[in-house]
């Protein structure tokens, strides 16, 4: 008998919170509780009176198993709302980055060639090192970094990924 394995698909879950102690434990929890890891997880504020969050959380999983973890996310009490953005049609995906770089001559300059064409912010810079302000999709963030090791690459900051729907609707 052969046990069939489901590929699993990158998700990106909003969940709309209280703004209250514990609750990302318990939000932690249920992934763990499941085997399953978070890839990125990103909180904030989203309310005047500071009483509601938005939790992002990038995962991987197969769908039967993220339909079970947004079920047992809808039942938390302090939760509001849980959005699955991939499933739930086009939405905007960005993640900002800052990347320090060190090198001199050739490498300074490619350095340099190359932040500009990925529009990358040049933030702070010293004779030796630069640190580059990176907004966009992870996947350019990866590619932006790939190509500093070659040149340098000493430190990584991300703040980890934030989605919304595209479209006059909120989520």
């Amino acid at each position: 008998m052969k046990i069939k394995q489901t590929e699993a698909e990158r998700h990106v879950l909003n969940i709309t919170v209280d703004n209250e102690a514990g609750i990302l434990a318990k939000i932690a929890g249920l992934f763990t509780a499941r085997g399953y890891n978070i890839d990125s997880l990103t909180v904030a504020d989203i309310s005047d009176n500071h009483k509601v969050s938005r939790i992002t959380i990038v995962t991987q999983g197969p769908p039967r198993v993220i339909d079970q973890i947004e079920a047992q996310l809808d039942r938390l009490v302090p939760v509001h709302r849980v959005v699955d953005l991939t499933q739930s049609g086009p939405h905007v995906e960005r993640e900002l980055a800052l990347i320090k770089v060190a090198g001199k001559g050739d490498n300074r300059v490619e350095a340099l060639r190359i932040a500009e064409l990925f529009r990358a912010k040049v933030v702070d810079t010293t004779t030796e090192s630069f640190i580059f302000e990176l907004t966009g999709t992870p996947d350019k963030i990866d590619s932006f970094i790939t190509l500093m090791r070659e040149l340098g690459l000493v430190e990584v900051g991300r703040t980890g990924v934030v989605g919304m729907m595209r479209g006059p609707q909120g989520a």
